[in-house]
C-alpha cells in the first residue's frame, strides 16, 4: 500500500517535513530510497535524520504495505516487538494477539484491536511480500 509521507509524522515529529524537503512525499518512495545502508546514509544527508532514523521510520513503511496495517497497528506491532516484516512472518498469530492486547493496556495505542485472524493474514502476507529493506 502505497500512503503519504505525512502519516508517519506521529511516529516521529517532523520527520514528514524534512522528507519532504527531500522530494519523499510517499511510503514507497521512502521504501525505495532508504531500502539499503547506502541509500539511507545518502538520505540522511539530505535530510539531517539519522540512518538509525531513517531505518525505524523505513521498517514502519515496510509494515504499511500490509493490507489492514497503518501507522497505528504498525507502531502497536513495533511496541508488541516486531519491528520487521521479516520478523512478522515468524510470529505466532495467538501469541501476538495476546501481547498486542498487553502492550495496548499499558500503552493506549489504538482504540480497537486487530482479531487473531486478521494478524493470522498479516503474518501470511508478510510471508509473500518481496523484500524491501536490507541491513
Amino acid at each position: 500500500m502505497r500512503y503519504s509521507i505525512a502519516e508517519l509524522d506521529g511516529i516521529v515529529p517532523g520527520v514528514a517535513a524534512a522528507l519532504k524537503a527531500a522530494g519523499i512525499r510517499t511510503t514507497s518512495r521512502l521504501l525505495e530510497a532508504a531500502k539499503d545502508p547506502k541509500g539511507r546514509k545518502l538520505l540522511a544527508e539530505r535530510t539531517g535524520l539519522t540512518p538509525q532514523c531513517l531505518l525505524r521510520i523505513a521498517n514502519f513503511a515496510d509494515k504499511m504495505r500490509i493490507k489492514g496495517v497503518g501507522e497505528d497497528y504498525a507502531e502497536l506491532l513495533e511496541a508488541a516487538g516486531v519491528d520487521t516484516v521479516r520478523e512478522l512472518k515468524y510470529r505466532n498469530p495467538a501469541n501476538l494477539a495476546k501481547r498486542m492486547a498487553e502492550v495496548n493496556r499499558h500503552r493506549k495505542l489504538v482504540r480497537t484491536l486487530p482479531t487473531e485472524k486478521a494478524i493470522e493474514r498479516w503474518i501470511e502476507t508478510a510471508k509473500d511480500l518481496p523484500v524491501k529493506i536490507s541491513y
